[in-house]
């Protein structure tokens, strides 16, 4: 049944059905031919796959994100980011990946942060003379932190399938999603040294404080965000509308970039956006249920229990969720797979927090994985490249992602330290 399950929901995704469909039409046939179970059931349990408190918080980040981009905020982080560090060899590229953590912070959302870097970023690298290659490989991978550093999109999602506190989750992939950065802004610089990448001119105070004043409206978001939720003002879901007021508040009335017809188009964008998103997440919880009553569970726990070390059992699960990473989004993998591991990894002594971090830097890592990470097909759109014009920069920075995971998977302090601390 599970063969079936799987062969029937490749050969859909391959002919271009769109996604929910196919996650949803398989596990109904399947149940149709394989089963006494009503069809209908699927349906019910897709349901109530969405009928959680904690999935209240995506649409009202996804909100944040489109009103932090129509409304400005984005532009003026990318022009902080530059003051910040520009001056260094390839200053244009580490600004470019700075401005991806802090827009990772402000969104929680990979596609718009690819979209929203790429944009402005990828015509500047080029006439600075940065090879095309190394340019898109940067602005492909830089949406992928988005998904480790909160309020991702993804540690809710990880928090919604394993009942997970979102809190600590969001503290660990802070310092996570620290690490990762700053291991790809030291390859980024060494790189750019080595081939002389351009610099901007000397570092100036008066244009960091100028900067960093025009940007502070933004950059109070996160910080609204990750101490609300650290200081017990607000939960992750009210921490969700608390920014999604701020930012429209701040587009509006502070730096009067949005009015009420650009309010209106903005809502309407974030309310496709989380149609799409909620049901692709109800249609894969019904694949989540066949799999588990096919006990797809008890198969996988019976591998995975053949290792008996945590080192052996995360070298596993890495390779696993890179491989899938390649040919599945994100959510639809953390959904269906992170409650048939749970189990097993909290037998062999990994924390749920440290394993929703590293399933999620894995699946980040997926974003801009060849054939088909979502990212590849944004910056296609964005900076109208074919693969082949953009493999090889997306092979430099995938080895540099994979040593940042190695670090964050064997290093679990790196994660725990913050929700130990925060939340004891």
């Amino acid at each position: 049944m599970i063969l079936a399950l799987v062969i029937l929901m490749f050969i859909l995704l391959f002919i271009g059905v769109p996604i929910f469909i196919s996650l949803l039409l398989s596990s109904i046939v399947v149940i149709w031919l394989f089963t006494d179970i009503q069809p209908m059931i699927a349906i019910q349990r897709a349901f109530g796959g969405i009928d959680k408190f904690v999935l209240m918080s995506l649409p009202f980040y996804i909100l944040a994100a489109n009103a932090m981009d129509v409304g400005g905020l984005s532009d003026r982080i990318l022009k902080w980011a530059r003051s910040l560090v520009g001056h260094f060899h390839g200053g244009l590229a580490m600004t470019a990946q700075t401005a991806a953590m802090f827009f990772g912070a402000l969104s929680g959302s990979s596609p718009a942060t690819v979209a929203a870097i790429g944009r402005i970023m990828y015509p500047e690298m080029l006439k600075q003379k940065y090879p095309k290659q190394f340019a898109s490989g940067l602005i492909l991978q830089s949406g992928s932190i988005s998904l480790v550093i909160p309020p991702s999109i993804t540690l809710i999602l990880f928090a919604s399938a394993t009942n997970t506190s979102v809190g600590a989750l969001f503290m660990g992939g802070l310092s996570a999603g620290i690490v990762f950065g700053i291991v790809l802004l030291v390859y980024i610089y060494l790189h750019s040294r080595r081939n002389n990448f351009p610099k901007d001119e000397s570092f100036k105070f008066s244009e960091l404080w100028k900067s960093t004043k025009d940007a502070s409206w933004s950059l109070g978001i996160p910080l609204i965000i990750i101490l609300g939720i650290s200081l017990g003002f607000f939960t992750p879901t009210e921490a969700a509308g608390v920014a999604a007021v701020y930012a429209i508040f701040i587009g509006m009335f502070v730096y009067r970039e949005i009015n009420l017809k650009g309010l209106y188009k903005l809502c309407l964008s974030s309310a496709v956006t989380s149609a799409q998103i909620m049901i692709t997440i109800a249609a894969a919880s019904s694949l989540g249920w066949i799999l588990t009553i096919g006990h797809a569970p008890q198969l996988l726990a019976q591998y995975l229990n053949t290792f008996s070390s945590a080192w052996g059992f995360l070298l596993l699960l890495n390779i696993m969720l890179l491989i899938l990473g390649m040919f599945l989004e994100a959510s639809i993998s953390l959904i269906v797979i992170a409650p048939l591991i749970l189990t097993t990894a909290v037998g062999l002594g990994i924390d749920p927090v440290h394993l929703g971090i590293i399933m999620v830097v894995n699946l980040a890592i997926g974003t801009f994985t060849p054939p088909f990470g979502l990212n590849i097909f944004v910056a296609n759109s964005v900076l109208g490249l074919k693969m082949n014009e953009m493999i090889g920069g997306i092979t430099r920075f995938l080895i540099v992602s994979l040593v940042a995971l190695a670090i964050i998977t064997y290093i679990p302090a790196i994660t725990m330290y913050l929700p130990n601390v925060i939340f004891k």
